[in-house]
């Protein structure tokens, strides 16, 4: 059970964080959640595609790897390509100052908390970064945990519009890949949703300008631009399994 604080700098002044990847910091993983305001990085590294959770919402992943705790962008403590925002904001998070969830008129405007007993988290010494300044302003560490939080806030926002057009214009449709290791090996990699070429193709122009107005056209083609680099996970996955052809 996480053990979350609202960020203060006088009783946080010397907390730091580890920075680098690993799986003690719960990176090794075949999947990552991702936002609409991550597409656009997201799409140069891995396949973006969707599952309904279940409570039937649509989300986004990353995906990283074919097999259980599986990332092939995971080399030692180094993390290749784009890291997605829930993995960059490492303990950090977004709280209502009454601990209330979620978002509607008249609540109070979220604000920085810390999970005291991430492993990312240092009580003084010297591993890791600080988190403030001399004088209390941000360090870049800080500053850096913001800018991932600011982009899952303003994407989990647009979230539920995302799934209401992709839904609705019938972009999501279920993908199924069967990825050939060797002669002998194959694993089936089924139970998504993708967004073709050929889907966004289809639409006409009032669907479009409805898209765009959105802010979620962009975000679709994406989605479906990036389906390109399956073929560059399968050349991964085979590389670590020793079958570079």
């Amino acid at each position: 059970m996480s053990n979350t604080v609202l960020l203060d700098n006088v009783r946080h002044a010397r907390l730091r964080v580890l920075a680098g990847h690993g799986e003690a910091f719960g990176d090794k993983i075949n999947q990552a959640p991702l936002f609409v305001t991550e597409f656009a990085e997201a799409q140069r590294h891995y396949p973006i595609l969707f599952r309904k959770d279940e409570a039937g919402l649509l989300q986004a992943l990353a995906i990283l790897g074919f097999e259980r705790d599986e990332n092939l962008f995971l080399t030692g403590d180094a993390w290749e390509g784009y890291v997605p925002a829930l993995i960059r904001r490492g303990p950090f998070l977004l709280r209502r100052p009454d601990g209330a969830g979620g978002s509607s008129p008249g609540q109070a405007d979220p604000v920085l908390a810390l999970d005291l007993d991430h492993p990312r988290v240092r009580d003084g010494g010297s591993q890791g970064a600080p988190l403030f300044l001399e004088h209390g302003g941000h360090a870049p560490a800080l500053e850096a945990a913001i800018a991932a939080l600011q982009q899952i806030h303003v994407g989990a926002e647009a979230a539920a519009t995302m799934q209401r057009l992709f839904e609705g214009m019938d972009l999501v449709e279920p993908v199924t890949l069967r990825v050939q290791l060797s002669d002998s090996q194959a694993i089936n990699f089924e139970g998504f949703l993708a967004i073709g070429g050929d889907r966004i193709a289809m639409l006409d122009g009032p669907q479009l300008q409805e898209l765009n107005r959105a802010g979620v056209l962009t975000a679709a083609i994406h989605a479906a631009s990036s389906l390109g680099n399956m073929a560059h996970l399968i050349a991964r996955k085979r590389r670590r399994a020793g079958n570079p052809a």
